[in-house]
Parts: structure tokens; sequence; C-alpha cells
């Protein structure tokens, strides 16, 4: 879990919160501690919330998924959309936010 340290995020912060195990095992109870918590993270990887994404500058959760442009060594050099077609960075190679 050595990413979540690195990412700057609290250990309840990179635990997906909108997923089965989240709500059975009531991790939302303040009582849990890291360790607990990143042992039910092991056990239930889909409590883990993902990409993380790790480059020369930094680990970084990107979600939204174009968070990975602040982290990227190389600028973005054409215009990018979602999949679903919302831009992400004009043809004019400015970041729409």
């Amino acid at each position: 879990m050595i990413l979540i340290e690195k990412s700057g995020l609290s250990v309840r912060e990179a635990i997906r919160k909108n997923v089965e195990p989240y709500e059975k095992l009531e991790l939302d109870q303040q009582h849990w501690t890291d360790d607990q918590l990143i042992g039910f993270m092991l056990e239930y990887p889909i409590l883990i919330n993902r990409p993380f994404v790790v480059t020369e500058l930094g680990v970084k959760l990107c979600r939204p998924s174009e968070a990975v442009l602040d982290i990227l060594c190389a600028p973005q050099l054409q215009a990018l959309s979602k999949e679903d077609g919302e831009v992400i960075i004009d043809e004019n190679r400015n970041r729409i936010k």
C-alpha cells in the first residue's frame, strides 16, 4: 500500500465506497484502523479505488481519468476526448476543465 502513501491520500480516501464489501463490512465505521482497512482491501481488491498511476512526477489516483494529465512527463500534443465524447484537450491543445 505504498502507492496510497505516495499519492498523499489517506487509506479511507483510497477505498471504494460504492461496492458490496464496503457496506457489508460497515467500513464507514470510524473504529477501523488503517491496518485493518488495508487488510480488507487485500482480502477484497474491489475495495481499492483505482487506477493509481506512477510516473517520475509522482503517484496519483487518476479518477477522473483525465487526472493522469497532471503527472505525465510530456504534455498531451493533440486533441483528446473520453470514450463518451467529452473533450479533455481541444484542438488548440488547451485543457478543458
